[in-house]
């Protein structure tokens, strides 16, 4: 998930983590992209789905954040 995201999207930074406790079922997604700029953060998620809509069959659940190069500000908890 992490390259294909990283590739269709230009991003900047990726984080892709599975939060299921290791069974896969649930992932939380972290994404910087200047493809965002100017859209609704809905928008900037469906751009994230679409990209990755063959693996989210396969999950329970799915948490998406997506932040423009301009918005992100990098935490010690990424």
């Amino acid at each position: 998930m992490r390259m294909s995201l990283l590739k269709a999207l230009d991003a900047t930074h990726v984080q892709v983590d599975d939060i299921s406790g290791g069974c896969g079922s649930m992932y939380k997604i972290e994404v910087v992209s200047a493809a965002f700029e100017g859209k609704s953060r809905v928008a900037q998620h469906r751009l994230v789905n679409d990209v990755i809509k063959e693996e989210i069959g396969g999950m329970h659940g799915l948490t998406v954040k997506t932040w423009t190069p301009a918005q992100f500000k990098p935490t010690s908890s990424l």
